[in-house]
């Protein structure tokens, strides 16, 4: 049976997917080691890396939206952020007039494992970075901004049809 030869599109596409899903597996096996280092539960290690994400960006995470952004009840929310306050990756703050209104942090104990753990892996990011332009690293940063956004809304549908 005659079989129609891949496009050079499709080879490509084919290629980006399976390197996509290699870097996933390569990147949740470090996440894992640094969990199973200091102690961490996977779901403290995403939570972790959501308040860090949320402070790099300047919007402190609440609780209620830490649990939003990661999936999590109220309760297993609160158990995650006083598991992560007593091992000192992440503290609690109040910053505002409202007493109420709790942010969370990270911690500087916890900042500072985490720059012993991930450093040498953020030189060697660096350097591979370095090889490519400004504009073809703005490139990637789009189709990852769309491959990302692609991938919540599925997560969402999936979530919803449950």
């Amino acid at each position: 049976m005659y079989r129609a030869r891949k496009s050079e599109r499709d080879r490509l596409r084919e290629e980006i997917v399976e390197l996509m899903q290699t870097y996933s597996v390569e990147a949740q096996q470090v996440g894992h080691a640094f969990a199973q280092r200091h102690r961490l539960h996977p779901t403290d290690l995403q939570a972790l890396i959501a308040v860090m994400h949320a402070e790099g960006r300047g919007e402190p995470l609440t609780p209620g939206r830490l649990g939003e952004a990661i999936g999590l009840s109220s309760g297993a929310t609160t158990a995650a952020i006083d598991r992560l306050e007593r091992a000192g990756h992440l503290r609690r703050s109040r910053e505002s007039t409202d007493r109420r209104l709790v942010h969370l942090r990270y911690g500087e104990p916890g900042m500072a494992l985490a720059m012993e753990f991930f450093g040498p892996l953020g030189k060697r990011t660096d350097a591979m970075m370095a090889a490519f332009s400004d504009e073809d690293l703005d490139v990637v940063r789009r189709f990852l901004h769309g491959m990302n956004g692609a991938l919540a809304a599925h997560r969402a549908e999936v979530l919803t049809a449950d």
